[in-house]
C-alpha cells in the first residue's frame, strides 16, 4: 500500500529530506517522531540497509513488489546493480515528468500522468510507471495546454534547467529523453551497495 500520511514524519524517521519542505524540517527536528525519537539505539546493519531501501522506494514512489522487481531486472544487466537500479527508476515515466519541471513533486507528476496530460511518440500515456527510452519524445496533450495548470507550468519552465540527459522546450512544451541518466546526472543521494547488500540477504 503507498504511504499517504505526514510526508515530513517519513523524512523524519528515514533521516532524508525528500521535499524542500523537509529540508527546511530536519536541521531542527533531525530525530525519529514519536515518543523515542531522541533516544533510539543505533541502527544495526541489517536496519541500515533496510532504511536505504525504504528511502529509495519513497523518494521515486514505487511499492514493495514493484521495487523488487526492478532490482531484479538491475540485477541481470550488465555493469553495477546499483547504478543499474537508479537507473530503472529515472526512466519512470512520472520520475521523468518530475525532472522535466512539469511536476514540483514526483507524488504531482504521477497524478498528471494518470490524468492523461502527455503524449509519448504520439501515443497517449497515462502509466506513471512506462518506462520511456532513449529517444523519445514528450509532448503536453492538445486538449491540456490551455489548462490553467500548464499556463502557470509554462511560466515556471522558462527558469528551469533540466538534467544533462533531458532536453525540453518551455515554449512548446515538449521534450526528448537524450541519453541514459548517470548517478552524477541525477545527483543520487541513495546508498544503493546497501540495498544490493540488502537484497543478498533474502
Amino acid at each position: 500500500m503507498r504511504y499517504t500520511g505526514p510526508k515530513v514524519k517519513k523524512a523524519r524517521r528515514l533521516g532524508f529530506a525528500f521535499t524542500d519542505k523537509d529540508s527546511k524540517i530536519l536541521p531542527k527536528r533531525s530525530f525519529a517522531p514519536g515518543q523515542h525519537g531522541q533516544s533510539r539505539s543505533r541502527l544495526s546493519e541489517y536496519g541500515q540497509q533496510l532504511k536505504e531501501k525504504q528511502k529509495a522506494k519513497f523518494l521515486y514512489g514505487v511499492l514493495e513488489k514493484q521495487f523488487y522487481i526492478y532490482f531484479h531486472k538491475a540485477q541481470k544487466q550488465p555493469g553495477v546493480t546499483g547504478d543499474n537500479l537508479i537507473r530503472l527508476l529515472e526512466h519512470r515515466f512520472d520520475n521523468v515528468v518530475f525532472r522535466l519541471g512539469f511536476a514540483s513533486t514526483r507524488a504531482q507528476a504521477r497524478q498528471l500522468v494518470n490524468h492523461g496530460f502527455f503524449k509519448v511518440n504520439g501515443k497517449n500515456v497515462d502509466i506513471p510507471s512506462y518506462s520511456v527510452r532513449v529517444g523519445d519524445t514528450i509532448v503536453v496533450r492538445e486538449n491540456k495546454l490551455k489548462s490553467k495548470f500548464m499556463q502557470t507550468a509554462k511560466e515556471k519552465l522558462k527558469n528551469v534547467k533540466v538534467q544533462d540527459w533531458l532536453d525540453i522546450d518551455s515554449q512548446k512544451l515538449s521534450a526528448k529523453v537524450l541519453s541514459e541518466p548517470t548517478s552524477e546526472q541525477v545527483g543520487n543521494q541513495i546508498n544503493t551497495q546497501l540495498i544490493v547488500e540488502h537484497y543478498s540477504r533474502i
